[in-house]
């Protein structure tokens, strides 16, 4: 979820009569940043319950694989044991009295040996195998835990941010449609102190750039999704995780992970396909295209659009 806060900064060039709703617009923007803070908390969560179910996927198979194992290793030495028993597993000295001759006793004798062996091996084996079943189960264990957790996370912060969302299209409902208009408008370049990058950054800096850009420009007017990373919608670190999928560069999934995938630059320095990161708390993110613009997924109801590149305030810059 990015550019929740970014409406804010257009609340200037409201004009004078709407100054009894700046209030509630600005409340609105509020409840829409900290919903953004809140997805890019879901999207870590999500991550890692992904991760940990997976996780617990192969070690359940192994476990399998060993549990098999250990029956396979059991069978041998039943089979081995029932062979001893055919052979005349019994004590040397009373099979030697009871033999008809020598030779007979010495080829029982290096069978047993034999027998004997393989099976002292294979209960090692068996052993062995017992005890690392053991510890990938307890592994295992820990790891559905720690999934079990992880999921009471993602519903906690699922749960913020769909309160905050509520209560923010509450207020946006409240307003006259011409107050709802003016805060749904699209273009924020009437803003006199964004920066003039208009001579920066006309050409991405690789091939890699190049086509995370062309990615992000295909998704123009896709819906922003909270907690979504495409292809049908976004949010605002979801969008430039797909990008960059596209070039074949894998981004970590949130705002604030992003912001250190790479090497941190200058604004002035900005080119196409840098990560331009916004707010304190590094919570919106959106990629810069040229001529002073990023492409993001604004917040819910905004489509993935164009919007100048200072229409928050800017926490850094990243070049993946």
């Amino acid at each position: 979820m990015c550019a929740l806060a970014a409406a804010a900064t257009a609340l200037g060039a409201v004009p004078a009569q709407a100054a009894p709703h700046e209030g509630t617009r600005a409340e609105v923007d509020r409840l829409y940043a900290e919903a953004e803070k809140a997805t890019q908390a879901y999207d870590k969560a999500d991550e890692r319950a992904d991760t940990l179910r997976r996780e617990v996927g192969h070690a359940q198979d192994h476990i399998a694989r060993q549990q098999q194992r250990i029956n396979t290793l059991r069978e041998r030495l039943g089979s081995l044991a029932g062979a001893q028993y055919r052979s005349g597993g019994i004590d040397p000295a009373v099979a030697l009295l009871f033999s008809d001759s020598p030779d007979d006793y010495l080829d029982k004798a290096a069978t047993l040996d034999r027998i004997g062996a393989q099976q002292a091996e294979r209960l090692r084996e068996l052993r062995s195998a017992m005890r690392e079943l053991a510890q990938e189960r307890a592994t295992a264990a820990g790891k559905l835990a720690l999934l079990e957790q992880s999921r009471r996370a993602v519903a906690a912060h699922k749960r913020t941010v769909e309160q905050k969302l509520a209560k923010a299209r509450q207020l946006l409902n409240s307003l006259p449609a011409t107050e709802r208009s003016a805060h749904d408008r699209t273009s924020r370049s009437d803003r006199g102190d964004l920066p003039d990058l208009s001579g920066f950054g006309a050409v991405a800096p690789d091939a890699r750039a190049e086509a995370a850009v062309a990615a992000a420009l295909s998704a123009l007017g896709r819906p922003y999704v909270w907690g979504a990373n495409g292809p049908s919608g976004f949010d605002c670190s979801g969008l430039m995780q797909w990008s960059y999928g596209h070039a074949g560069v894998h981004l970590p999934r949130t705002s604030q992970e992003q912001r250190y995938a790479g090497r941190q630059i200058s604004l002035s320095e900005a080119r196409p396909g840098d990560l331009v990161v916004y707010r304190g708390d590094a919570s919106h993110v959106g990629m810069y295209v040229g001529n002073g613009q990023v492409v993001h997924a604004p917040y819910p109801g905004a489509p993935v659009r164009y919007d100048p590149v200072g229409m928050m305030p800017i926490t850094s810059v990243t070049r993946p």
